[in-house]
């Protein structure tokens, strides 16, 4: 059969059904998954070796494309991490200590991320749990004020807030608005 379209047979690269025995280059298949994983979005480098890991890349060859990678930029860990904690507080409204356990799994060394961490600033974080406060304050109508109170420091509870901040915004938030009844 004759190609229809001869210019892209070489544009194409070499046929892989040429040779079915020929092993990937090993370093070119982690190339690609690194650039596959890096598209769309940042990744930290603890992310990206365990996913070479997990495709059998050897070590010696995911470390030498890590450090590459880094070298040039496409691996930052501490704008990573900045990112991170900027879409984290604002899409989850998280405290700095579950940002921190998020960061520790995502492989951000302790340095960075108090780093990252210290640039939050205190009252920002106290806006953000009054606001999650009072949109969950709408869906407690005709809650005993007990009952509210403790479902609202649990959320901010959960979301990593110390019960110090979470019960002064709660108690605050009450006296200002009141149960809805």
């Amino acid at each position: 059969m004759v190609n229809p379209l001869p210019w892209k047979a070489s544009s194409a690269g070499p046929d892989p059904t040429e040779n079915p025995d020929a092993e990937p280059d090993q370093e070119e298949v982690a190339r690609k998954i690194l650039l596959d994983q890096l598209t769309g979005q940042a990744r930290s480098r603890h992310e990206l070796a365990q996913r070479l890991a997990r495709r059998n890349v050897p070590e010696d060859v995911a470390e030498r494309l890590l450090d590459r990678f880094e070298e040039v930029g496409l691996i930052d860990d501490e704008a990573f991490a900045r990112a991170w904690v900027e879409s984290r507080q604002r899409t989850r409204g998280l405290a700095r200590t579950a940002l921190s356990q998020e960061l520790r799994r995502k492989g951000i060394d302790d340095d960075t991320a108090r780093e990252v961490l210290g640039e939050v600033d205190r009252d920002d974080e106290e806006e953000t749990a009054r606001a999650l406060v009072r949109k969950r304050l709408r869906t407690l109508r005709g809650v005993d004020e007990q009952v509210a109170v403790r479902r609202l420091v649990g959320l901010l509870a959960r979301k990593g807030y110390s019960s110090g901040m979470a019960f002064a915004v709660v108690r605050e938030e009450l006296d200002l608005g009141e149960l809805p009844g």
